[in-house]
């Protein structure tokens, strides 16, 4: 008699999906154990010290589980939806697939890569400095997502894997964001505040972004050679060929034909929106109050008789753009391509259609994120939290302070993933026991931003981030693996260096 032979099932890790949706059930778990509590707010809208107080419980349920991520996609009173990141990223999508309808981006891509041989480690430095420059500037963030599908098979091209892009792209404006320097989301809002100038402490907090900039350019580029030599060390390995020919690496990095007159059009148009993009998302008046410039230009522009209201006399300036504007800009940009590509009204149809259908999951993915803080929020267990950290901090000495506000930080950065939100629930709290530890005002403001930074590269309810490894095609946990000992190198680094803010 033949012995049935067993089949070993190997354990495959759920999808992003999943885990996300394991995290809204864990938080409404919670909701059940921990108390409800709220603070009082002033007329801005900030949390009080001192006023907090229970209220009734608001546990959620199963309900409360399933509509987490349609309220994160749409919003409520208590959380704001993530529909604006969302119809951004499928206009991106639309925008690529009309670009790639007329060839230039695939032929581009070739270009970069030819000329990149041998100089891929200098390729690898300066972008990401420029992504770290844009996150310390003015919070780069979900509006990366659009170089994903660009960067990712040039790296793969030059021999890479899709890990060091997103390092490139991920980990640079995080760290940037970590040290923010006139960020006006974190640093701004946290400084306005506690009543500082957003300048107080700008000189260290460029010290930190030369510092962790360094350290993450050291470690992608330790990985990255590391591929070069074995591709077999990739972490990602297993799914090579089937990111090769998803990112059509293979035809994008063949001998390059000359571009034609249209395609280079094209890609000049293609330029010209990223740069617009970067310039309209800069908070230049936030920087330094006389470059009106923009504002200026526009208030002259829309006043013009007729040409004014034909433009449209709502116009909003650059450097005051936000995700409506980007994602206008996108449509706006795909409509030129059209014509300066040739393409047939229904050929431009079909290819925007099929771009945004590539980055559907991508879109649906960030609304999930955004429903664990809906469950966070509507179970009313935020204040309670913020109030433990207010009483454990209290009293403390200045460089134990310091630690433990990043840390409670970090802590909350996971439950409050937007800077600005975070800012606003805590820094009236955290101001004053940081006077009554004597811990000056800037190297809070730094905690802050450094925790947010720092976790905002890891945590799964940060839209960017499952956003940008969804696009990727990089699992969560391979990505966790290869992230966390230069996480925690960030974590020590960034501990000592506030630890020596405190003693100067």
């Amino acid at each position: 008699m033949e012995k049935k032979v067993q089949k070993k099932h190997r354990f495959h890790m759920p999808s992003a999906f999943t885990i996300l949706f394991l995290l809204i059930a864990l938080i409404a778990i919670l909701t059940w154990i921990i108390p409800a509590g709220e603070y009082k707010v002033n007329s801005a809208g900030n949390m009080i010290s001192g006023t907090y107080h229970t209220v009734a419980s608001h546990p959620q349920g199963i309900w409360d589980i399933f509509m987490a991520p349609v309220i994160g996609m749409i919003g409520d009173k208590a959380t704001t939806g993530a529909i604006d990141i969302a119809l951004f990223i499928l206009v991106i999508g639309g925008f690529l697939g009309v670009v790639n309808k007329t060839g230039a981006l695939d032929d581009g891509i070739r270009s970069i890569v030819e000329n990149s041989k041998g100089h891929e480690k200098r390729l690898i430095i300066v972008l990401t400095i420029i992504f770290a420059i844009g996150g310390s500037t003015y919070g780069m963030g979900e509006e990366t997502l659009a170089f994903f599908p660009l960067i990712v098979p040039i790296m793969m091209g030059v021999g890479y894997d899709s890990l060091v892009a997103a390092g490139i792209i991920l980990l640079g404006t995080r760290v940037g964001d970590l040290a923010s320097t006139v960020n006006p989301f974190s640093t701004g809002v946290a400084s306005g505040i506690i009543k500082i100038s957003p300048g107080s402490g700008l000189g260290s907090r460029i010290i930190l972004l030369i510092i962790v900039t360094a350290l993450t350019i050291a470690f992608v580029l330790r990985y990255a050679d590391k591929i070069k030599k074995d591709p077999t060390k990739s972490l990602v390995y297993s799914q090579r060929k089937e990111d090769m020919k998803f990112f059509e690496v293979d035809q994008r990095t063949t001998k390059p034909q000359p571009l034609t007159k249209v395609q280079k059009h094209v890609l000049w148009v293609f330029a010209l929106t990223f740069i617009i993009m970067i310039v309209g998302l800069v908070p230049w008046t936030s920087i330094n109050k006389s470059w009106t410039f923009f504002e200026s230009f526009t208030k002259w522009l829309t006043q013009i008789p007729f040409f004014g209201d034909f433009l449209g006399a709502d116009m909003t300036a650059l450097g005051s753009w936000y995700f409506n504007e980007i994602t206008m800009l996108f449509l706006f940009m795909s409509v030129v391509i059209m014509f300066v590509g040739h393409i047939k009204e229904n050929e431009f149809i079909n290819s925007f259609m099929s771009g945004m259908s590539d980055l559907l999951n991508v879109a649906i993915i960030v609304a999930v994120a955004r429903g664990i803080q809906v469950v966070m929020n509507n179970g009313k267990i935020t204040g309670t939290i913020l109030h433990w950290g207010e009483l454990s901090l209290a009293g403390m000495p200045k460089a134990a302070f310091i630690i433990l506000a990043f840390v409670f930080f970090i802590i909350l950065s996971f439950l409050i993933p937007s800077s600005s939100g975070l800012a606003a629930a805590t820094m009236g709290i955290m101001g004053s026991l940081a006077q009554f530890a004597h811990v000056d005002g800037s190297v809070l403001v730094t905690s802050y931003q450094a925790a947010t930074g720092l976790i905002t590269a890891i945590t799964p309810t940060a839209g960017m981030l499952v956003g940008a490894l969804a696009l990727s095609r990089i699992p969560i946990t391979i990505y966790w693996k290869w992230v966390y000992k230069f996480i925690l190198l960030l974590f020590l680094v960034t501990c000592v260096y506030l630890a020596i803010l405190t003693a100067l």
